[in-house]
């Protein structure tokens, strides 16, 4: 196991804001990974994604759906891994230093909510165990989100 869900799912469950639960989750899973420098969430309304809560530096605003592994990963409604974001055809940089990133769509039933995004000052930070473990943190966060306001 790389990252321990059972706290990240204590912490969340019961929760009625949607925001707390982004908040919470954000932190938890930023301060559970190493050679992390980004991890949050956006999301989704119409056809743009929104900052949501986050830990690291600042961040981009809105990104477009189709723009960047983020709006990619909306699109093709998948996880995305990026090994070198350096060679991702039309990545967004909001933090210089990020070498690889991984996204995983978020949703609350049948609609695309957001999506959970990591970036790494590290080429080729997320193999397939760690993005395994990631996708099921966010399914405890999409249960979450579900009985949520």
């Amino acid at each position: 196991m790389i990252i321990d869900l059972k706290p990240l799912e204590a912490l969340i469950e019961g929760n009625k804001y949607k925001v707390t639960i982004l908040s919470n989750a954000s932190a938890y899973l930023y301060h559970s990974l190493e050679n992390i420098n980004w991890l949050g969430f956006y999301l989704l309304c119409d056809k743009t994604l929104y900052l949501g809560p986050f830990q690291g530096k600042i961040a981009c605003i809105e990104i477009p759906v189709g723009k960047g592994v983020c709006g990619n990963t909306i699109k093709e409604d998948k996880t995305l891994v990026v090994d070198n974001v350096l060679e991702y055809p039309g990545h967004i940089a909001c933090d210089s230093n990020s070498r690889s990133e991984v996204c995983i769509p978020l949703h609350i039933g049948d609609m695309t909510y957001g999506l959970l995004d990591i970036d790494s000052p590290i080429f080729n930070r997320f193999n397939k165990e760690l993005v395994c473990e990631l996708e099921k943190a966010a399914k405890i966060i999409e249960d979450a989100l579900e009985k949520a306001i």
